[in-house]
């Protein structure tokens, strides 16, 4: 199966990587931004000016790959540092003080949300069955006491989506606000703020987004801007940053707010190429790509006599497979020792294609996956 961007991805030369749900395979194109920034520094030793404008190409990039405003768009250090600043803003009102989450949570997430009870908050969660969380369940939590409500878009252990739209409308006609946690979707799955009706948005850029670690955001729905001020701050955060004014707080007007200190400049330069790429691309172009691949990869589990831990509808889950192992980090051991890389959570063995992977690819886990049936549950 000819793929034409696989050339530009050198860990094919000697692995089949399908572990893009932990992290991307590193691209020559983003390996050359980091060289850029090096030779930056050697050059210039500092250039602010060319760096801030970095943070601002990115934060639209980010903008245009979720349907949103530059505006609208906080660019952050890591997802939960999106989260702490958004938390930072909000508090009970009234009787609202219900915060709504679900076994689907990334940790940190989670850890965030319950950190908030003792600012008031009440913490519920929608569980889990089967393998997806039933809409019944944010039917039962969601009501005249909710403030938010935290909807993980795909789930980082089985790779099972929510229905995001339905919850949200949910979550609005009973007066409460919706945060996403995109992470596991963005650069996989076509993800739009305006179409799927969500307040809020988290993510980062080191997964299907192909760039670092170190580059995450926060997207918030331009109207709420102005009735949110973050205790969480920095100087990034001020409406003229180069005021360097020390004794006031004078918060920008967009959700730029949202930020703190200092950008992580190299990261930057790792984002911007890593956006450029999918967005070049299109998400929706990678979507159409890797269903066929899920689906060759779920017909085979199938055959072998393995489970899958994933939902085999493919509107419920995204990128991301989770097959059933009896020792999930042996069996990625196992692969790894016949160089093809993958990982694991929960039980599961985590296989996730992107567009830079091939029926080639599908068809070498499954050998594997034979020579190792022992390993699956």
């Amino acid at each position: 199966m000819s793929n034409p961007w696989r050339p530009d991805f050198p860990i094919f030369t000697h692995s089949v990587y399908l572990n893009s749900c932990s992290y991307g395979a590193l691209s020559r194109r983003v390996e050359a931004a980091y060289e850029a920034y090096l030779e930056n520094r050697h050059a210039k030793g500092a250039d602010w000016i060319a760096w801030c404008e970095k943070n601002e190409i990115v934060r639209g990039q980010l903008a245009q790959l979720i349907g949103a405003e530059p505006a609208e768009i906080a660019v952050t250090t890591s997802a939960s540092a999106a989260l702490d600043s958004l938390v930072s803003a909000l508090s009970p009102s009234g009787e609202r003080n219900r915060i709504v989450i679900s076994d689907f949570e990334f940790p940190t997430v989670g850890q965030i949300w319950h950190a908030q009870e003792g600012r008031g908050f009440e913490v519920v969660t929608a569980r889990e069955r089967d393998g997806i969380i039933p809409m019944s369940e944010y039917e039962r939590l969601i009501d005249e006491r909710t403030l938010i409500v935290s909807i993980a878009h795909v789930c980082y252990r089985n790779g099972a989506m929510n229905d995001v739209a339905a919850i949200a409308r949910l979550a609005h006609e009973r007066g409460a606000l919706v945060l996403l946690d995109a992470y596991q979707a963005l650069g996989a799955v076509p993800v739009d703020v305006r179409a799927l009706g969500v307040d809020f948005l988290i993510g980062g850029v080191l997964k299907y987004l192909l760039s670092s670690a170190g580059v995450g955001l926060l997207y918030v729905r331009g109207e709420l801007v102005p009735g949110l001020s973050p205790y969480a701050t920095g100087w990034f955060a001020q409406a003229d940053i180069h005021a360097m004014d020390m004794h006031h707080h004078r918060e920008a007007p967009d959700a730029r707010r949202f930020e703190t200190g200092t950008p992580p400049i190299p990261n930057l330069f790792a984002a911007e190429a890593g956006l450029a790429q999918i967005l070049e691309i299109g998400v929706e172009t990678i979507h159409a790509h890797v269903r066929p691949l899920t689906a060759r990869l779920k017909a085979g589990v199938k055959d072998l006599g393995g489970r899958l831990a994933s939902p085999e509808d493919p509107a419920r889950h995204g990128a991301m497979i989770a097959i059933r192992s009896s020792d999930d980090h042996g069996l990625v051991a196992r692969l790894a020792a016949r160089r093809i890389v993958t990982s694991c959570r929960d039980g599961n063995l985590r296989v996730s294609p992107h567009f830079y992977n091939t029926e080639e690819d599908i068809d070498a886990l499954l050998a594997a996956l034979a020579d190792n049936r022992d390993l699956l549950a």
